[in-house]
């Protein structure tokens, strides 16, 4: 199988283990109808920044870089609710997990492989959602962008699981739900599987993952010998 033999299981964290759909969620009792153009500018602005600023070599972390696209899209829609703001950037602290997620670490620990996140967001943001949402127990790592002070999906983040681990790139299985994350693990060496909950189109990019998923509940049993 694609993911035998690994030793380490990486996650994504937003839009993989956290489910970011449910902060979305909390403005449509403010916006109503256009709560969810708002949501999907907020979050594709997010990522717009974290490359623009890697291209630029301006970096910042994603603390700043979620409020400033936060502010991106509260302009566009002339929201000027300081009260939906704030709520809206305390909840990404405290994100929902998906319901799949805490058994599939927990499963995929229980293989005797490590497991562990590598994301954008800074190391309090992780913290504070990882013990929120009780998915500290079941991980030996958090690994945040910050150590290298650059964005996904620059090899150099990549390189992270490799340093901390002392292990070879081969030996990575690495989960995301975002198809350009999938595309640059793989660039990177990673034995990827992509977690494509929605049915989207692979993105077309130099490399690509080695499987898709729907769910995580299917993971543990691509990761046996």
């Amino acid at each position: 199988m694609p993911l035998s033999g690994v030793s380490i299981v990486v996650f994504d964290a937003y839009g993989t283990l956290f489910d970011l759909s449910r902060i979305a969620d909390a403005t449509k009792q403010d916006l109503g109808d256009r709560a969810l153009g708002f949501s999907e500018l907020w979050r594709r602005k997010q990522l717009e920044y974290t490359w623009l600023r890697s291209l630029m070599g301006r970096h910042t972390d994603f603390w700043h870089i979620t409020g400033e696209s936060l502010d991106y899209a509260m302009r566009s829609l002339k929201i000027s609710d300081m009260a939906l703001r704030s709520r809206l950037m305390e909840a990404y602290l405290t994100p929902p997990a998906y319901a799949d997620a805490a058994k599939t670490l927990a499963d995929t620990q229980t293989l005797g492989l490590k497991t562990a996140i590598l994301s954008n967001g800074s190391p309090t943001m992780l913290t504070s959602a990882t013990k929120s949402s009780g998915l500290d127990l079941c991980l030996d790592a958090i690994l945040s962008v910050e150590s290298v002070g650059v964005f996904k999906p620059h090899p150099s983040v990549y390189r992270l699981v490799e340093d901390h681990f002392s292990c070879t790139a081969d030996s990575v299985a690495f989960v995301t739900a975002n198809g350009w994350d999938a595309a640059g693990a793989a660039a990177a060496g990673f034995r990827v599987a992509w977690l494509n909950r929605g049915g989207a189109p692979r993105e077309v990019l130099p490399a690509s993952p080695l499987l898709e998923l729907t769910d995580l509940t299917s993971l543990p049993a691509l990761l046996e010998p």
